[in-house]
């Protein structure tokens, strides 16, 4: 049975795996206080996404599924899940970065922005100085 729920530290090793396998970013786990979602499927963990706050904006990143779940809509389920506990949060906006979804999140509401045109804050975070190419897509949606 599939479960989606915030991560614990127990999850730490498995997201950091899930990460690593499908080429996005661990560098700054430990120091950016993103706010993990997993999925669960038994003990297997097979998808997870995070909101990284920076007041009334947070950077929606690390969105996963495994190879093998991919094309089921668990990549929506986190998603939804991730913009539903921003907007209980106080979150008014979301924005992101990707090199090889942006059709995906284009479906979901997203829509593109000049990577300069994000929040201050948000562009100061490691994900957009160091750890995401300058190719990267940034993406934006209001959550208000």
């Amino acid at each position: 049975m599939l479960r989606l729920r915030a991560a614990d530290s127990q999850d730490e090793e498995g997201i950091h795996s899930l990460l690593e396998r499908n080429g996005l970013p661990t560098g700054d786990l430990a120091s950016s206080r993103a706010e993990f979602v997993v999925a669960r499927e038994g003990a297997d963990l097979i998808g997870a996404g995070a909101l990284e706050r920076f007041g009334t904006v947070a950077l929606l990143r690390s969105v996963v599924v495994a190879a093998d779940r991919r094309g089921t809509g668990l990549g929506e389920r986190i998603v939804r899940e991730l913009e539903q506990r921003a907007r209980v949060s106080g979150i008014e906006q979301l924005v992101l970065l990707t090199q090889t979804a942006a059709l995906f999140f284009e479906r979901h509401g997203y829509r593109v922005i000049e990577r300069g045109k994000a929040a201050a804050a948000v562009q100061a975070s490691e994900e957009f100085r160091s750890l995401c190419p300058v190719s990267s897509i940034c993406m934006v949606k209001a959550l208000r």
